[in-house]
């Protein structure tokens, strides 16, 4: 499935965080969305994922306006890892999965057997079978975020959504995750901190700036020295991973930089 952002501001409290941001992942496709604090990266997530409306423009799937949808068919397509979790209550681990699979359910919302597989399913895939009958609120950060991706993937939606998804995790647990995201199939729009973790799992990324689009495409030619001194206002040495020749960087402060880079 398609997703495409199309010309979309958004307005919070009467100041305009985002402005006029085209972006387009193709089905399958894995899209990272790059950029420093405060830029608007999870301004424009929340969008695509319902929490807010836009402004002006709209968000796509497959030609079909996500705004529009029913919000249970917009659930069934679209699954979402927000950076702030409202589950709070004193849910098992396996419950909060369960939570997945009711944009599929009917009548009294209780989990089938298929539904169960479903989740059984999901909690392997991420690691975290172990944790079923765990309090949800006894887990550590880590083990929550791999409940929580559970969750997102026992939805089965078609596009993926994810806000930092690395989170809480160790290398290892980072690694796993995103190649986990790359191995469904799925189309992916996910905002990345780790520029190295960026380059080596996305297909195609978009640098955001002041709220602003500022670059887009592959990541070798993205990750250029001269952009990045302009966004993150840090000095990048490119090196090719030994391995799969992906863009790798180095940094330094950039001399003669005192303070945080400026956005546009």
């Amino acid at each position: 499935m398609r997703l495409d952002i199309d010309a979309v501001s958004v307005d919070v409290a009467g100041a305009r965080l985002v402005h006029d941001i085209t972006l387009h992942a193709g089905s399958g496709r894995v899209v990272g969305l790059v950029g420093p604090n405060g830029s608007g990266k999870s301004t424009l997530l929340r969008c695509a994922y319902r929490a807010l409306r836009p402004a002006a423009g709209a968000i796509r799937l497959d030609g079909a306006d996500l705004h529009a949808m029913d919000v249970r068919e917009g659930a069934r397509q679209l699954a979402a890892l927000p950076q702030e979790s409202a589950t709070e209550f004193g849910f098992t681990a396996a419950e909060v999965v369960a939570m997945g699979r009711l944009p599929h359910q009917r009548g009294s919302g209780r989990p089938s057997a298929a539904d169960l597989r479903v989740c059984e399913r999901a909690l392997d895939r991420t690691g975290a079978a172990h944790l079923a009958e765990r309090a949800f609120l006894s887990l550590s950060g880590g083990e929550k975020q791999r409940v929580l991706i559970a969750r997102a993937l026992a939805q089965e939606p078609k596009v993926l959504v994810l806000d930092e998804p690395t989170n809480h995790l160790d290398i290892a647990q980072q690694l796993e995750l995103l190649t986990l995201v790359r191995d469904s199939g799925l189309t992916v729009l996910t905002a990345l901190h780790d520029l190295n973790l960026a380059a080596g799992h996305c297909d195609e990324l978009y640098v955001i700036s002041g709220g602003r689009i500022v670059a887009s495409g592959a990541p070798h030619d993205v990750l250029a020295p001269e952009l990045l001194a302009e966004v993150f206002g840090v000095r990048a040495h490119r090196v090719p991973h030994p391995e799969t020749g992906a863009v790798q960087l180095l940094f330094d402060r950039l001399p003669g930089r005192t303070g945080a880079p400026t956005t546009p």
